[in-house]
């Protein structure tokens, strides 16, 4: 038995090659069905390390600010964790320290509007819930062994209904969604701690001193190293989206007026003309971002009290531009086209509407770029409504043989008729936008400035 195993253990492949020779091979060189597993396993685990370091790597590329504020996280943790390792600093806040090293986790953001939303939110919720509880807890003291905890639990009832209730109304909702959370978590911890802690008043201000110093260090950490603003995203997210706008304006008539090029350069065009979804999905980032924006300080161009709703109506206004050209991408993909000699009659104004409109959403952008009025924007203006017009007057003198065809000239038509439509509604982006360029923060153009000073002193005199 013991030479069967011996040899089962040993099993040897023999082989013969050429030469009359042969080479033995032992059963552990073979591979098995468990071996082809386990290289299957390790070489989709080394394929996934090595996609999710790619990703890793791009989005610090993109963006390497990202990467910035991760060290800025470190940093305050590693300051407030301070009163952990310093004896006389823990032997002064004790145990509480630990409230400011979880104020620093829930409040440090991205931007400098996100941590002071967040950081004012709750230490307000913190100090208005505490002294709401410890007035409660005076009351319920005042009131006898009888009714005390009957007090407190219908406090804490009506109080955190009626607090769960206002993150209903819009307007609390939008700026204090967050510090009403953080108020029914504190008054209910303090309402209910109260009833068997002694020493209330100590605790509470322990706690509310030890998440102010939280607070502070978050936000000198968010400040001085690399700040990023709220408000300035903001600017820089409408300005990119008027240009991704008139690109994708551009771009879809060119596709549609391609009449050579080969498959490479249509595939080009359909991606470059896809830049009007980054605007349709762009609102839930300008709510956002002009809703943190109004909780910082002047910074940059911009004053505390810039008015940031505006950008939100220039944003509807491009959206409302956004949905024409959309529809004007459908009708271009249609799978329904006129006739090429009919097309051709209108290539030419369909290409100066398409240039003249995409040349006032570009003065904007420039004009957000450089922080000064936009000059010349009247005169394209006005360009592009003759434009609009000359297209309008073209489609009434199409040839006789192209009105006969209704159904093959229907789309060449709807896309007219949407061409005309997008140059109304990048009129209403230009009123929306007006109405930012006019606050002192714009500077004239270099010949307004010119112009100023050469009116200043015939004023004078």
């Amino acid at each position: 038995m013991a030479s069967e195993k011996e040899a089962s253990r040993g099993l040897e492949w023999q082989v013969t090659v050429p030469g009359g020779s042969s080479v033995k091979l032992e059963s552990d060189s073979v591979p098995t069905a468990a071996g082809w597993r386990m290289h299957r396993l390790k070489s989709a685990l080394t394929s996934k390390v090595f996609d999710f370091a790619s990703t890793v790597r791009k989005i610090a590329a993109d963006d390497p600010r990202k990467v910035v504020h991760c060290m800025k996280v470190g940093l305050a943790l590693a300051l407030v964790s301070v009163f952990y390792y310093t004896r006389p600093l823990y032997d002064g806040v004790g145990g509480a320290a630990m409230w400011a090293v979880m104020t620093v986790v829930v409040v440090f953001e991205f931007t400098v509007g996100g941590s002071l939303y967040k950081g004012l939110n709750r230490a307000t919720a913190t100090l208005s819930a505490g002294s709401v509880a410890f007035g409660i807890h005076w009351l319920a003291i005042k009131s006898g062994r009888t009714a005390d905890h009957i007090i407190l639990g219908a406090s804490v009832f009506l109080l955190s209904s009626a607090a769960t209730f206002s993150k209903f109304i819009p307007t609390i909702k939008a700026r204090f969604d967050y510090g009403v959370t953080i108020f029914i978590l504190t008054f209910n911890l303090v309402a209910v701690s109260s009833y068997r802690v002694e020493k209330l008043l100590a605790l509470a201000q322990w706690r509310f001193c030890t998440i102010t110093i939280g607070f502070c260090i978050c936000l000198t950490v968010c400040v001085v190293i690399c700040p990023v603003w709220a408000g300035e995203e903001l600017h820089r997210l409408v300005m990119r989206n008027m240009e991704k706008l008139a690109d994708s304006l551009e771009e879809s008539v060119a596709e549609y007026l391609e009449e050579e090029g080969g498959v490479d350069c249509n595939q080009k065009l359909g991606q470059k003309s896809q830049g009007y979804k980054c605007v349709l999905n762009s609102k839930s980032s300008e709510d956002s971002l002009a809703n943190l924006a109004r909780w910082e300080p002047s910074h940059g161009c911009f004053s505390f009290q810039h008015p940031w709703r505006r950008y939100l109506e220039v944003g509807a206004a491009m959206r409302q531009c956004a949905y024409c050209i959309e529809s004007l991408d459908s009708c271009i993909n249609s799978e329904n086209q006129p006739p090429d000699s009919v097309k051709k009659h209108l290539a030419k104004v369909y290409a100066k509407v398409t240039t003249e409109s995409s040349k006032v959403l570009k003065e904007l952008a420039s004009s957000f770029r450089s922080m000064r009025k936009p000059s010349s924007i009247d005169y394209l203006v006005e360009d592009m409504k003759n434009t609009a017009d000359e297209l309008q007057n073209a489609l009434g003198s199409l040839p006789q043989e192209a009105t006969s065809l209704i159904v093959e000239t229907l789309p060449l038509i709807t896309a007219a008729s949407l061409l005309i439509e997008v140059s109304v509604r990048v009129e209403g982006v230009v009123h929306a936008v007006k109405e930012i360029t006019a606050l002192p923060c714009f500077k004239p153009t270099n010949g307004e400035e010119l112009k100023a000073q050469n009116k200043a002193p015939s004023t004078v005199a």
